[in-house]
């Protein structure tokens, strides 16, 4: 199996290119629009047929690569139902599969740190957007995002997979690569609580600023702009 995991330094997020071999068909999850090239090229070196392109959430820190990626792949672009995005060929249920060769993906609908977050679960891992982060857990307080929701996705399904799991977020601060369900469920501060009320207190009262690109990242990957939208803004 291809697994290529990108980082892009401005918004600390996570890309993964994954596929069953060389020259098979790819797919992508949350590209990042100005790694769009870094991504063609590592498409090319493998001889991989990008097929589908995968956001966990409306991303309101970076601009996503989707949009960019399917206009120059003809590849399909897939979010979770509940997306409001407007440019989204397929809309997953939650616990639907999706396929490329050899490779299966079921989708889990993981709501709280948006409305519209989804998982997406790969035999040995889980791709966790920002539901669940590495000693952390996704800010709940814009996007119609809900602490009590994201109390029910953490402990009452992606906490429940087999503990050996690895997780692979969205995103990392730190440059952690992956955890495990176990690690996460023994060491992550935010998930010692004993209630889902302790846990939306704790949620209730970060305190964080907005991301610095949200005014402009969120209407965009609505509306599903490419590069040259955003150059000619």
């Amino acid at each position: 199996m291809i697994f290529e995991q990108l980082f892009d330094t401005k918004s600390s997020t996570y890309t993964y290119i994954i596929s069953s071999g060389k020259g098979r068909e790819a797919l992508i999850i949350d590209p990042v629009i100005e790694n769009t090239e870094d991504y063609i090229k590592v498409l090319k070196n493998l001889d991989l047929k990008l097929v589908k392109v995968i956001d966990t959430h409306i991303h309101a820190d970076h601009i996503t690569g989707m949009n960019e990626l399917s206009k120059r792949t003809s590849s399909t672009k897939i979010m979770g139902e509940k997306s409001k995005s407007e440019v989204i060929d397929i809309r997953v249920k939650d616990n639907e599969k999706i396929k490329i060769e050899n490779i299966e993906l079921t989708s889990m609908y993981t709501p709280g740190h948006t409305d519209c977050s989804y998982s997406f679960l790969m035999n040995d891992r889980v791709f966790t957007g920002d539901t669940l982060l590495i000693n952390g857990t996704g800010r709940t307080d814009f996007q119609s995002g809900s602490a009590y929701d994201a109390y029910d996705s953490l402990f009452n399904k992606l906490l429940k997979l087999p503990e050996k799991t690895l997780v692979y977020p969205a995103h990392d601060y730190n440059k952690k690569k992956y955890s495990t369900i176990e690690n996460e469920k023994n060491n992550n501060p935010r998930l010692q609580v004993r209630s889902k009320e302790e846990y939306a207190e704790i949620m209730n009262n970060l305190n964080l600023s907005n991301p610095k690109m949200i005014d402009i990242a969120v209407p965009a990957n609505i509306k599903g702009f490419t590069l040259e939208q955003i150059n000619h803004g």
